[in-house]
């Protein structure tokens, strides 16, 4: 699939991201691809103030994560998302690299469907309000 659109950000995990062994909890990765997957939305211009005005949800309903190597206390790291797909849903994918070797620490992908949340009826295509703001972002 061809990439469509990305965004990063810059971590250094601080203290209370730690667990007992010293690395990164796992479950703090993905508050970080929670705050690129904002970024990537915001690009796009359809984030969660606009997909309520919309009236549709887009809750994720896969996500797999691949730990290739720890993410440590202060390690200077990028967390990037790609919107790879979002004719019928939207999938996004996730990397996050060591800043300065940009040796891959972490994979990850998510899938989010469309959900009327007047009906609560998942849609098989996605809402043509975020596909018009897809391609606007595009060009």
């Amino acid at each position: 699939m061809t990439k469509l659109l990305s965004a990063s950000l810059n971590i250094a995990p601080q203290f209370y991201d730690i667990d007992p062994m010293n690395v990164v909890w796992h479950g703090n990765y993905v508050r970080y691809f929670e705050e690129v997957r904002s970024l990537l939305l915001d690009k796009v211009g359809h984030n969660y103030k606009e997909m309520v005005a919309s009236n549709y949800a887009w809750p994720i309903v896969d996500m797999r994560i691949k730990y290739v190597k720890p993410l440590c206390l202060h390690q200077k790291a990028t967390v990037e998302a790609t919107l790879v797909e979002y004719e019928n849903r939207l999938k996004i994918d996730y990397r996050i690299y060591d800043h300065h070797t940009k040796e891959i620490l972490t994979k990850a992908t998510t899938i989010q469907v469309a959900v009327e949340m007047t009906t609560q009826e998942m849609q098989f295509e996605t809402p043509q309000t975020f596909q018009d703001c897809v391609k606007g972002a595009l060009t």
